[in-house]
């Protein structure tokens, strides 16, 4: 990773709510502080990331420029800290409002794929089972 990011982001490409907030990132990071890395783009190999395609879609997963992973609210904490929000962020840290924050979006995250369509007959497609082997890991 360049030296310039302060955090890469997994985003799924294919979540029409994860790229509203994705799009906004790209204009307000002027100072391309943010490297920004679509799963579901065809040429993304989850093996280069040490995360299984299932974990990347269960939550947002990040990574700092020594290598260390990151994910759910802290990704987000990183991201608005790399546009200059970092005042704001620190006031997600409280207590309350942490606890309120990594629950909300764990319920985020597990109903996003509901809420944007992507289930049919109740059942959430990702990753196919094409794309999966015996041991539900990624071909």
């Amino acid at each position: 990773m360049s030296t310039n990011h302060m955090v890469e982001v997994f985003h799924d490409g294919d979540c029409p709510l994860c790229n509203a907030e994705i799009n906004l990132l790209k204009r307000l990071d002027r100072r391309d502080r943010i490297r920004f890395t679509d799963i579901a783009a065809p040429d993304f190999e989850p093996e280069a990331v040490g995360l299984s395609m299932a974990d990347l879609m269960d939550r947002i997963h990040g990574r700092l420029p020594d290598g260390t992973g990151i994910e759910g609210v802290e990704v987000f904490r990183r991201l608005y800290s790399a546009i200059g929000l970092a005042p704001l962020v620190a006031l997600t840290r409280l207590p309350g409002l942490s606890n309120l924050l990594d629950w909300g979006y764990r319920v985020f995250a597990a109903n996003r794929l509901k809420w944007t369509g992507r289930c049919a007959d109740g059942v959430c497609a990702i990753p196919s089972l094409d794309d999966l082997d015996a041991a539900g890991s990624p071909l």
